[in-house]
């Protein structure tokens, strides 16, 4: 048993992930294998994670990596290769830009680390979240954890962290000639005539390697799975107007390695040309990035040490697109540039052969303006003026987290691990003009004093007992705590008023949330405080190879939660609401004017997970059913409406068969309507439905072909959290539908 948790230890390290432990031959071989492709450094851990549990992920899932490798041909956005791991559902966006929800958290209340940076989206409407930074073609590995996450694995959020990492670096053997390594794909898809393709090559020695990576896609509209609509004028009535996107990156790596050490330098470059937003009523009309990345690596004799430096430059650019455009010189530039920098030092010290403190510190350094270029100089017309709309000037979010962590293995059952941070947000925003005219609203807005500094505590406390080996328990509490982000505070304008009318333009370019509604923000929000109680039960065999039950429930109750209510008349201005509540006015088309408030709410919920082994022959191959339940619930206690963006229960069946090289999946993805909706924010209902989806994958040495149906039998639904389609209408109560009939190939090249 030993033998093994010392594979499990150098597993993780090389990986940055761990695995559950197991003792079969075939997964001895597999841990041995990942083993032989990583640097001899990643000893240095060995020590401390020499165990045959896995406490630093509670309530945590990886991503098999055959389900990477499938779902690159199946999918462009990099958050839809969650799909079907528990806890997890998507709220809609970009074609390359849907954002995970935990838990029914999402967005900045997650925690998102791709190679160790912490991203943020720089977008009035959150356009380019951070799993939308990286091509799938780059995920090595993948992990979600629910809202109990240590406090060395994440800080600022309350759902929980999702990780995504790119492969590590590959030396060549002492003595031996020089690695070169390469890879190149292409892969097609027929809904959205969707192509693309990515190549990666690297070549090292035993001290360094040097790596390229490159991708590129591009789609056009896709098909629902017939008509939802007859308000579509450009497309026709089965075509989701703006869903169309293209992409293109690259990155390059430098890494070093001696016995003791290893540093990695790792830039980066993105460019999206276009990407339409069918719950959005702008469209992208670039993105251009570019990032640094630096981490190292060393061991001592009481540990290790880790540090990692980063910066990101985005430059973001919004309009309409042609679905957008109801006529040809229809036209609103609006611009966002956001400087994201961050430091971390993470120490893992060995206090003994049973208890490991892991200390450190992080800080973000994060920059952010917002600006509406005008189109015309007469400050009497809507979006005219002398000068810019200045939504964020000179936006500042400042982050340091101080962190400790102690964990202990007493016995081979009992295993626990206590944590705590502490942080300090400071946020700040310089003066605004509307127009390049500053307007009595603006004036007092300027007045105000938009310092704000959030001293954040975070803690959590886990145990985990293993009486035996066919069974594991889990129990956790924590308290996570979440600043707001620059719009949430800053967002300021509830329209210029024109006469005896207030035009409420500027409030419903504000919505980071694909309702269709207007936003706007309050600088006195407090923080988010989540207290989460979550449990896990894993029945198996005794080899975990057979068969597996899992099930984790879990609560949260949130202090100051940040929500919706009606706009209400402040800074010298009245809301264009109506009577009911709803706007007719400047485009309004019936949507809501909102504004941001502190409420009390609370989340509940159960996953639910199972695999068994129906069949295992040297003739026939291996046949696996597999299984993942969902349910969640939220609602806030202060108003009695339900949270925003809750997946109704979901399930998803698979029979996954195996036979040497050829892999074989068909699932089932069945979701409950969605009865359970928002009042304030006008969320649409949507019915249930069930998908059919196929997979298949043939590898060869040095080749790999993939191919697969999505939705077989080209069914009609709305995504229960896609949001408000205004693709090309705008009106409420027409949810985003999901995509119709799609064939997909891929073919995978290695040497």
């Amino acid at each position: 048993m030993k033998k093994y948790a010392l594979l499990l230890g150098i597993s993780y390290l090389g990986n940055g992930i761990a695995a559950e432990p197991v003792t079969t031959d075939k997964s001895i071989q597999k841990k041995e294998a990942m083993k032989k492709t990583e640097e001899p450094l990643v000893l240095d851990m060995l020590t401390i994670k020499a165990q045959s549990s896995n406490i630093d992920q509670p309530f945590g899932a990886f991503l098999d990596p055959s389900k990477i490798a499938l779902s690159r041909t199946a999918t462009s956005d990099t958050a839809q290769m969650f799909k079907g791991m528990p806890g997890v559902s998507f709220s809609g966006g970009g074609g390359i830009s849907s954002r995970p929800i935990i838990h029914g958290m999402a967005d900045d209340r997650i925690r998102t680390q791709v190679d160790g940076m912490n991203l943020i989206s720089a977008c009035a409407n959150h356009m380019n979240p951070a799993l939308s930074y990286v091509s799938p073609s780059s995920v090595l590995s993948a992990q979600v954890l629910a809202g109990i996450t240590p406090v060395s694995m994440g800080g600022d959020s309350i759902g929980g962290t999702i990780r995504v990492n790119s492969a590590d670096p590959e030396f060549a053997e002492d003595g031996e000639a020089p690695l070169i390594k390469g890879q190149g794909s292409v892969f097609y898809r027929s809904n959205g005539d969707a192509q693309g393709g990515n190549i990666a090559a690297s070549i090292a020695n035993e001290h360094a390697e040097i790596k390229y990576t490159g991708s590129t896609v591009e789609s056009r509209n896709y098909k629902a799975g017939g008509n939802f609509t007859t308000k579509n004028k450009i497309n026709g009535n089965d075509v989701v107007g703006s869903s169309a996107y293209k992409s293109e990156n690259q990155s390059l790596s430098l890494a070093l390695r001696n016995d003791d050490h290893l540093a990695v330098i790792k830039v980066g470059q993105q460019n999206i040309p276009y990407q339409g937003f069918p719950n959005v009523r702008m469209d992208m009309t670039g993105d251009d990035s570019w990032f640094a990345n630096v981490f190292t690596r060393s061991r001592f004799d009481w540990g290790n040490l880790e540090a990692r430096a980063y910066h990101e430059d985005a430059q973001h650019k919004m309009n309409f697109l042609r679905d957008k455009m109801t006529t040809p010189t229809r036209t609103m530039p609006m611009d966002t540039h956001g400087i994201n920098q961050g430091l971390s030092v993470k120490a893992n010290i060995d206090i003994s052969d049973k208890h490991l403190l892991t200390v450190g510190s992080e800080y973000q350094r994060y920059r952010l303006d917002d600006w509406w270029d005008p189109i015309g100089t007469n400050p009497m017309l809507m979006m005219q003026g002398p000068g810019a709309f200045q939504n964020i000037n000179q936006g500042k979010r400042d982050r340091i987290d101080l962190f400790a962590e102690w964990e202990g293995r007493w016995n081979r059952q009992w295993l626990t691990q206590l944590g705590a941070r502490v942080g300090a947000v400071e946020m700040n925003a310089g003066e605004v003009m509307d127009y390049g005219v500053i307007t009595p609203e603006a004036r007092i807005v300027n007045s105000q004093n938009k310092k704000q500094t959030d001293i954040n505590i975070d803690w959590t406390a886990l145990t985990r007992y293993t009486p035996n080996d066919r069974q594991t328990y889990e129990l956790g509490a924590s308290r996570k705590t979440r600043s707001p982000n620059l719009y949430e505070r800053f967002a300021w304008s509830r329209g210029r008023v024109m006469g005896t009318n207030t035009m409420p333009m500027a409030m419903l370019m504000n919505n980071w949330v694909g309702d269709g509604n207007g936003y706007v923000g309050d600088i006195n929000l407090k923080p988010e405080v989540a207290h989460t109680v979550s449990g896990t039960v894993n029945w198996h065999d005794a080899d975990q190879q057979d068969w597996e039950a899992k099930i984790t429930p879990f609560y949260t109750h949130v202090e100051n939660y940040i929500d919706a209510r009606l706009c209400q008349p402040g800074n010298g201005v009245t809301c264009a609401n109506s009577a009911p509540g709803r706007t007719t006015m400047h485009g309004g088309g019936g949507f809501r004017l909102l504004q941001l408030a502190n409420f009390d709410a609370h989340l509940f919920g159960v996953d639910v997970s199972g695999s068994k082994l129906l069949l295992d022959t040297a003739k026939y191959g291996s046949l696996t059913g597999k299984t993942v339940l969902n349910y969640v619930r939220g609602q806030n206690n202060d108003t009695g409406d339900n949270l925003y963006q809750q997946m109704p229960f979901n399930a998803a069946v698979a029979l996954e068969h195996q036979r040497g090289s050829w892999a074989n999946a068909i699932e089932t993805q069945i979701v409950a309507p969605k009865t359970d909706v928002q009042d304030i924010r006008l969320e649409p209902k949507t019915a249930g439905y069930a998908l059919l989806n196929l997979r298949s994958s043939y590898t060869w040495k040095y080749l790999r072909v993939d191919g697969g149906i999505d939705n077989i039998l080209d069914k009609n639904y709305a995504l229960p959290l896609g949001g408000a389609y205004i693709g090309e209408v705008s009106k409420p109560g027409i949810a985003v539908p999901g995509m119709g009939r799609s064939f997909n190939v891929g073919m995978t090249v290695n040497y």
